[in-house]
């Protein structure tokens, strides 16, 4: 999607400010929702993605599985509000031998697997609104010694609320007004 367009500083794939903020990605919904609310803390609309099963409830992008991203910015950035539920979120990346691998972060497994095409980390968040902020070159890297080419897919699993995700070639904290120091402390690295 991505792959020949020319990328340099921010690239946003969500922005729940939108007219239409899910219209490249596509959802999977069982037992529940994805929607556009108006968060009580920030005083604005974000998408919510909430369901019986972080398995059975995601959306994913791009929608179509035969396209992918061709994203090679390194750094993936997400605003997402902690609802206090199992969350989780996938991303796929190409590496430089031609290799598909997925990173899996979520908030209910406690270590790190690294496995041929899939590494699950965990991760904490803290109450509230976070700054998840994913380095890809460095864990492609670090768990698999190769060098992190693009990424090919996003995949965003049930609870959480989004403001935000977007990519950048560097780490730049970009953060609205009325969120600035709440989610400074608030920050987590995966790596």
């Amino acid at each position: 999607i991505f792959l020949k367009i020319y990328q340099n500083g921010f690239l946003f794939i969500l922005y729940s400010l939108d007219s239409k903020p899910l219209n490249l990605w596509e959802s999977k919904v069982k037992d529940d929702h994805i929607e556009r609310i108006t968060d009580d803390d920030t005083n604005t609309q974000v998408m919510e993605v909430a369901g019986s099963s972080v398995s059975t409830t995601y959306i994913s992008f791009p929608a179509e599985p035969n396209k992918t991203l061709g994203i090679s910015l390194p750094f993936l950035v997400m605003i997402v509000k902690n609802l206090k539920k199992n969350f989780s979120f996938e991303v796929q990346v190409l590496d430089e031998k031609s290799v598909r691998r997925r990173f899996r972060a979520s908030n209910y497994q406690s270590t790190t697997r690294v496995e041929p095409f899939v590494c699950t980390m965990p991760m904490k968040l803290d109450d509230g609104w976070n700054q998840i902020q994913i380095n890809m070159a460095d864990i492609t890297k670090r768990a698999y010694g190769t060098n992190y080419v693009e990424t090919t897919r996003v995949q965003i699993h049930a609870h959480c609320r989004i403001r935000r995700i977007y990519f950048s070639d560097k780490f730049k904290l970009y953060l609205p007004h009325f969120t600035w120091a709440k989610l400074q402390r608030n920050w987590a690295v995966v790596e």
